[in-house]
């Protein structure tokens, strides 16, 4: 059974047991305070008849009703039997005559239990019977019956019954049919989320939005907290699409950098194996020399591409560390010293252009929290990629302050590149349109260098003009001590 139909179900019984006590509740008031009307009045007569009837044992045991009391008993519509269990005779009211009614009387012996109210049909009419026996000398020698017709009661009562009963039956139906309304109308709105849900199941689109114009209730918190979760799902899967696409443009772009080598490294094998297992006829014009010259150039090209084949494998485990997660052992570092050290080395690395130190007065008694390696490895790749694309000219590091950052600047006057071009060239085996195919070099360095400045809670800012040069500045969070005097 659906919820609205369970819904429906309780609304329905709950107000169908309200009715029931409701009805039975007023019914019973009703009865109860009708007939106690009548009751009342039969109490408060029979007492004046009993008060009234005067006789002894010397004047004759007899019972008789005084005109003016049978009048106002026959205008209340009361019917009056007083019966004498001495003679055995009985009285009886002219209302009753003219209708021929007897009530009947009960044995002597049971006169006094008698006594009090009993509701009986005589000749077809309904009466409440009151009966008060007469007692004299501890004896009872008569009884005095007061009955009221109760047939406009009996028709109020019985109408009254009907009318709970249909009003009752009525109230349910239509509590029925507006309850199951109102159960249609309430989860409407959870219909609309399972369609969304459903859609979302069925398909790839999580930009659907369930739409709820109602009142902010608990449907409408459920409406928006999926809506929440909806917008989630689909950053979520957003970045796992992107996440996927990197992926693949990361193996396809690691499996072209890795079959050039690969590619040179076989033909040079191929080479050597032809020159070492062919016959010396097949030599001939060839002195060893020749043959010795002609080896060195291939183990050469081997060595080489077997270096740049290890490098590339080394970026990419630290770009396989940055994608697990790895964390970096970090600790308060001075920086200065760091950065001497990296100058020093610099000034040995291949290049064309001329190394500048530039000022670094910025970098006394300030320490950064990272770690040593890894700061000295960024640095490298910074002014690596500087010499790289400097084919002349020169490359100038210094140091910059900028409230409680220091920034790290390296600049190159080299061939620079598009504007562009700066949001992509930390995606990996990304390079600049200028230096593909010229330029060697396997577009990993600027990302594992971006990883380390991200795990340092750094940033970098890029600066360049095609043809003028770049200007790289890595600003690290660092802690400012008070320099000497």
């Amino acid at each position: 059974m659906s919820i609205k139909w369970r819904l429906t179900a309780w609304y329905t019984s709950i107000l169908a047991v309200m009715l029931v006590l409701f009805g039975a509740s007023i019914y019973g008031f009703v009865r109860f305070y009708t007939y106690g009307e009548v009751k009342n009045r039969l109490v408060e007569q029979a007492e004046r008849i009993v008060n009234s009837q005067n006789f002894s044992l010397t004047q004759g045991l007899d019972f008789y009703l005084e005109p003016s009391q049978a009048q106002r008993l026959e205008d209340a519509q009361l019917y009056v039997q007083i019966h004498n269990y001495t003679s055995g005779n009985s009285r009886f009211s002219r209302n009753m005559l003219d209708r021929e009614l007897v009530f009947p009387v009960p044995e002597v012996n049971s006169a006094s239990d008698s006594n009090g109210f009993q509701n009986m049909t005589i000749s077809g009419y309904s009466f409440i019977l009151y009966q008060v026996p007469i007692h004299l000398n501890g004896k009872v020698i008569g009884l005095v019956q007061l009955g009221a017709y109760t047939g406009a009661e009996d028709r109020l009562l019985e109408r009254m019954k009907s009318i709970l009963f249909i009003g009752g039956l009525i109230s349910v139906v239509l509590a029925s049919t507006f309850g199951l309304f109102l159960a249609r109308k309430s989860m409407e709105p959870i219909g609309k989320v399972i369609e969304a849900a459903n859609g979302i199941q069925t398909g790839n689109d999580l930009s659907v939005r369930i739409d709820y114009e109602g009142p902010h209730d608990e449907i409408g918190g459920l409406i928006g907290t999926v809506n929440s979760m909806l917008g989630r799902m689909e950053g979520f899967y957003n970045d796992l699409d992107e996440a996927y696409s990197t992926q693949r443009r990361f193996v396809s772009d690691a499996s072209h950098e890795l079959r050039t080598p690969l590619t040179t490294i076989r033909g040079n094998v191929d080479l050597l194996k032809k020159i070492w297992q062919s016959e010396e006829e097949e030599m001939s014009g060839m002195d060893a020399e020749a043959i010795r010259k002609l080896s060195l150039e291939a183990v050469t090209d081997i060595a080489g591409e077997s270096e740049r084949m290890s490098r590339l494998v080394n970026d990419m485990l630290s770009l396989a560390r940055a994608d697990a997660g790895q964390i970096m052992a970090k600790e308060m570092l001075p920086l200065e010293p760091l950065v001497e050290e990296v100058i020093r080395r610099a000034q040995f690395l291949p290049r064309n252009a001329t190394w500048i130190q530039g000022d670094m007065s910025m970098l006394g008694a300030v320490s950064v929290n990272g770690n040593k390696d890894y700061l000295q490895q960024m640095l490298f790749i910074f002014i690596e990629n500087a010499f790289k694309y400097t084919p002349s000219g020169s490359v100038t590091m210094d140091a910059i302050r900028a409230d409680e950052q220091i920034g790290l600047r390296i600049s190159d006057t080299g061939i620079g590149m598009d504007r562009s071009e700066v949001p992509h060239i930390f995606e990996r085996f990304y390079r600049a349109d200028p230096s593909r195919g010229v330029t060697p070099g396997t577009g990993l360095g600027l990302s594992i260098a971006k990883w380390i400045i991200d795990e340092h809670e750094g940033s970098v800012e890029v600066l360049t003009r095609l043809g003028e040069g770049t200007t790289f500045v890595i600003w690290l969070p660092a802690v400012f001590h008070a320099l000497p005097e």
